[in-house]
């Protein structure tokens, strides 16, 4: 029988899961027969080979609505234009490249799926505007549909530590400005948390600053909740994000996040997270000493964090899809 709906989705590396997590999710909140179908591409996407390989086997497939899930944007390529969705998660990686890199990956990543898809989900506005940016796509076709949380995320109430206050960092990537995060922290009250490679540059930061901390590699998703468990702030300063999950797994928690008033940070957090400038030290600084030495406001953005992690409930997003996959039925009767 031919599924209504057939998620396609990219073969996996061992540390890649967050996009499979995020639509089985949404896949679990559909009622039994009317939920998605699943397709996993047979090969990695890596060599010319590979990828041509993940295209037939996309192309072979069925369904009467195909939705490529995200990072294999390329096989969209291959299927019948009106009745596929793509989602794009981010536009990092067009920051990171340049030369004739970048308007490779552009092309068969950007430019020739969007043409072969009849609409695109991001999963914020700054994405949103951000792909609107590189590509020439209706904007009205493109749909903010924003990424549900791990139900392993839940309120774990927890006493601020007055003593030594602990500070989780999730990542260690470039865009992640843990070298300004550390520089901000040199002699307040803190031991850092680090989830991620530390490289021998960081490590000698660290050294240098004199900032007590604990680093640690791959963690399993119920390790990861330990972390923010064990936090009495999470630390979120990137210079650019597309979404920013550990925004809102802190305000799931019940744990104060600071993170920047920049790219899809503000978007994300709502009202609930000190924002602060990510480019100055100091500003990332007066963050911390304002939540350390603040009850009220810590108070505040935690309340206000109950109020916002409602709108990445799972239920919730599961029926923005459906509402998206309804349109698509609707367009193709009417031979839109």
């Amino acid at each position: 029988m031919t599924p209504r709906v057939l998620h396609i989705q990219r073969r996996p590396l061992t540390t890649q899961f967050s996009v499979e997590g995020y639509f089985q999710r949404v896949r679990a909140c559909f009622p039994g027969s009317n939920s998605p179908e699943v397709m996993i591409v047979p090969a990695l996407s890596r060599g010319l080979l590979r990828r041509l390989w993940n295209c037939w086997s996309v192309f072979r497939s069925r369904a009467r609505i195909w939705h490529v899930t995200g990072d294999i944007h390329y096989v969209a390529c291959v299927l019948p234009r009106r009745s596929t969705i793509l989602t794009v998660l981010d536009c990092q990686v067009l920051h990171r490249l340049q030369g004739w890199r970048r308007s490779v990956l552009k092309l068969f990543w950007y430019t020739l799926p969007a043409r072969c898809v009849s609409r695109i989900t991001v999963i914020s506005e700054e994405t949103r505007q951000q792909l609107l940016r590189e590509i020439d796509f209706p904007a009205e076709r493109i749909h903010v549909i924003p990424v549900s949380v791990s139900p392993l995320f839940v309120a774990s109430p927890r006493e601020f530590s007055r003593d030594i206050v602990r500070v989780l960092q999730v990542g260690t990537k470039q865009n992640k400005n843990v070298d300004r995060l550390v520089q901000s922290l040199q002699g307040l009250p803190v031991h850092l948390d680090i989830v991620g490679p530390i490289s021998a540059e960081l490590q000698s930061l660290l050294l240098r600053c004199a900032v007590p901390y604990t680093s640690h590699g791959r963690l399993s998703d119920e390790q990861l909740v330990e972390r923010y468990q064990q936090a009495d702030i999470i630390a979120f300063v990137s210079t650019h994000e597309g979404f920013g999950m550990p925004i809102v797994e802190a305000q799931c928690v019940e744990r104060v996040c600071i993170t920047s008033q920049c790219s899809s940070m503000p978007e994300v957090a709502g009202a609930g997270a000190c924002l602060v400038d990510p480019y100055s030290v100091e500003s990332i600084r007066a963050g911390f000493q304002r939540v350390i030495t603040d009850a009220d406001y810590r108070r505040q953005l935690i309340c206000a964090g109950r109020v916002n992690r409602q709108r990445f409930d799972a239920g919730k997003i599961s029926e923005q899809f459906e509402e998206l996959y309804r349109l698509i039925e609707l367009e193709l009767t009417a031979g839109v």
